[in-house]
């Protein structure tokens, strides 16, 4: 029985599976479906997936950034395919967002800029006044004594013995006793004695008295302070000859110093605000009513000029002033963008335009033509129109896109097109030293290092100080002296800082700077990079220089040692 039922499953097991290949190898159909099924999943592109702040990285799978530690996103919600024109960079909103790109409308609005200039007080020079001797003579009796003593107009400020003023008073005194014979004669002598400055009284007291006087009393033409004494007791000054200088200070000039870059926003009538160390409380006002012709050929500024009243005497001359001009110009709306909307390379400027598309926006890179520049702002003069939409954050990560894309950006826009200035052996020896106190501030940074850095940053700055400008002629001193401003304010307060983070923002600002010197000047031999990372700086981005192709990111240290590449290569 048992035999019986075993053979009975083993012939129902032999016939569903001979039931099965019959049916396969009756329906060859089936066969190429599947086989075409196989064969198109192995053929499909695997996903590839990138950072959004680094767009170099490709892989075959999710996961984290290895520069950055971000999330690894789709490619193709990173850069999408929909665009407007074959230079434009499609981003979806979730790319956007993690690069934080945003953007504004372009307007047409007040050029406005706040100018900060420095002066110094000064004599009103129509004030300056020449004591001088009405007549010849011998210094007896000096009664103005030091500089800075105060002298009243009429006050006796010498005593002086004449032997020609002596011969005149004789001659006074024949006249008159034969005045009735010879009138004309005894009104000679008495013109002769008014032209030396003595009075009526005093000729009447000299014929009242039938004799002559031995000494004289010079008394001060004007009010003032002694600014410089010439004579001494015992001199014998000539007719004219000037004892000493006065000023009396009730008006005094402010004389600031404008730059070049800031001439067009300084006008005659601007008001003038500025400030005073020895009165930290007080502000003072004026307007500009001069401004020099011509422009300092050392220090490549022209000076502006107030006219301040001084009566109760705060303000003396040498004082130092901070002074700070409100420019407006209501009457021409221009085109007026972000700074930090604007990249430029060489003598190009670009910004990139918002354009609409089906899966989101997309960004065409534009050139434009810069007019002003203003505090935070620059005046476009071509290439813009009101109610575009430009990007204004994140500008550098787009553009970044824009070449690992192979399309137009603004590193390959003006390949070949430098504004280079040539300079001398001697110049290029003038910023060595500058550019070495840079990479040992740059090498501090990267090892979270803050008291040497802190003492590095001291130490370049006291090397920018002792940079010979004469050392750059022609246009090269034009171009050295326009950033020579910029960087005494970027060291300005480089060393006073108490903590790394804030040490580093300033070593952006320095960097940008460093960047622009070479590459205006390529003064070092060496072959030098600059490196950018675009999550420095608040996820704005920043650059820096180095001698080192291996990315050591100054503004993370350690933390993200490894964050940044390569943008630009000077050989």
């Amino acid at each position: 029985m048992k035999i019986n039922k075993t053979i009975i499953i083993a012939i129902l097991i032999s016939l569903v599976l001979g039931a099965v290949i019959g049916y396969l190898i009756s329906n060859p159909s089936g066969q190429q479906t599947n086989t075409s099924e196989h064969q198109h999943s192995n053929t499909s592109s695997p996903e590839i997936w990138t950072c959004s702040m680094h767009p170099s990285v490709r892989q075959n799978e999710p996961g984290d950034c290895p520069i950055c530690g971000m999330d690894l996103i789709p490619l193709d919600e990173a850069d999408g395919d929909d665009v407007l024109s074959e230079d434009a960079i499609s981003m979806s909103a979730t790319a956007m967002k993690l690069a934080q790109v945003s953007t504004t409308k372009v307007e047409r609005k007040a050029v406005e800029k706040d100018i900060r200039l420095t002066a110094k007080v000064q004599e009103d020079e129509r004030l300056n006044y020449a004591q001088t001797a009405h007549f010849p003579g011998r210094v007896e009796d000096l009664r103005v004594n030091y500089v800075g003593e105060y002298v009243q107009k009429g006050q006796v400020v010498a005593v002086l013995y004449s032997p020609e003023l002596l011969t005149a008073q004789e001659e006074l005194l024949q006249a008159y006793q034969d005045k009735e014979n010879q009138p004309q004669l005894f009104e000679a002598s008495i013109e002769k004695l008014k032209n030396w400055k003595l009075t009526d009284a005093q000729i009447e007291s000299i014929i009242a008295s039938g004799k002559p006087k031995e000494q004289f009393k010079l008394r001060a033409d004007y009010s003032g302070y002694v600014t410089e004494k010439k004579v001494k007791e015992g001199d014998y000054v000539k007719l004219g000859q000037s004892l000493f200088e006065v000023n009396n200070l009730s008006s005094v000039w402010v004389l600031f110093d404008v730059y070049e870059r800031d001439i067009p926003f300084v006008k005659l009538g601007s008001e003038v605000n500025f400030t005073i160390s020895s009165f930290p409380n007080e502000e003072f006002s004026g307007k500009i009513n001069f401004i020099d012709p011509t422009l300092n050929p050392q220090s490549r500024v022209a000076k502006a000029r107030a006219e301040i009243q001084n009566v109760e005497g705060k303000l003396k001359p040498e004082m130092l002033v901070k002074g700070n001009i409100q420019f407006k110009n209501d009457s021409e709306l221009a085109v007026v963008v972000p700074k930090s909307a604007v990249m430029w390379t060489g003598k190009k400027s670009v910004v990139y335009v918002q354009e609409d598309t089906e899966k989101g926006v997309s960004f065409v890179m534009r050139s434009v033509e810069l007019g002003l520049p203003l505090n935070d702002a620059f005046v476009i003069e071509k290439g813009l129109e009101e109610g575009e939409e430009i990007a204004v954050q994140g500008v550098f990560s787009i553009d970044a896109a824009a070449q690992l894309s192979g399309k137009t950006s603004m590193m390959s826009a003006d390949k070949g097109e430098g504004d280079q200035i040539e300079i001398s052996d001697d110049a290029k020896a003038e910023l060595n030293p500058l550019y070495t106190k840079y990479f040992e501030l740059k090498d501090a940074l990267t090892q979270d290092d803050f008291e040497t850095a802190k003492a590095k940053a001291e130490e370049l700055k006291a090397v920018f100080g002792k940079i010979d400008m004469k050392a750059f002629q022609d246009d090269a001193h034009e171009k050295w002296m326009s950033y020579h401003g910029k960087m005494e304010k970027v060291l300005e307060y480089i060393h006073h800082h108490d903590n790394i983070e804030d040490l580093r923002k300033n070593f952006i600002a320095l960097s940008d700077w460093m960047i622009q010197v070479t590459e205006t000047f390529q003064p070092i031999s060496e072959t030098l990079y600059l490196q950018h990372c675009p999550m420095a700086d608040n996820d704005q981005g920043a650059d820096w220089l180095s001698k080192e192709e291996p990315i050591v990111n100054p503004y993370f240290g350690e933390s993200m040692l490894r964050c940044g590449e390569v943008k630009k290569k000077f050989n």
